[in-house]
């Protein structure tokens, strides 16, 4: 695929994925994310409560609980209860993953990260980058 196919591509998935967040309950940060394969999306995730919990992402004091899953991290555990494998796959995020979730991307084999915005703390975009996954910050139009 020419690069100028995939910049088309990446900008779409990466537009979905900003409507998926909109689903989110979360009152800080509405955060998208869709798991792409062979131009095929095999999973998506948004920021919020495991299932079964109040969809209330924020305590009494406008805290985020410790309990909210990031939408990187949904994703995941949704390809990972599926028959699909999110090896050498991408994932497209509104938001740069921390380290947590960065930990998740690497061990599920997801070989590139395009994300629009870029999260307060560097440090899992740093991680990906020594565990060899490919990055690329694409803002929104």
């Amino acid at each position: 695929m020419t690069l100028e196919k995939q910049l088309k591509y990446d900008r779409a998935y990466l537009k979905m994925a900003l409507e998926w967040g909109k689903l989110s309950h979360c009152k800080r940060k509405q955060v998208g994310a869709l798991i792409v394969k062979n131009r095929m999306i095999i999973s998506d995730g948004f920021n919020g409560t495991p299932t079964g919990f109040e969809n209330c992402c924020e305590d009494s004091s406008g805290n985020t609980k410790w309990e909210v899953l990031h939408a990187e991290a949904n994703a995941i555990l949704k390809v990972a209860s599926s028959t699909q494998s999110a090896e050498g796959a991408t994932l497209y995020i509104t938001l740069s993953p921390c380290t947590q979730c960065s930990k998740l991307i690497h061990q599920a084999g997801i070989k590139r990260v395009v994300y629009a915005n870029a999260y307060k703390d560097d440090a899992g975009l740093k991680f990906l980058e020594k565990a060899g996954v490919e990055l690329m910050n694409l803002p929104y139009d």
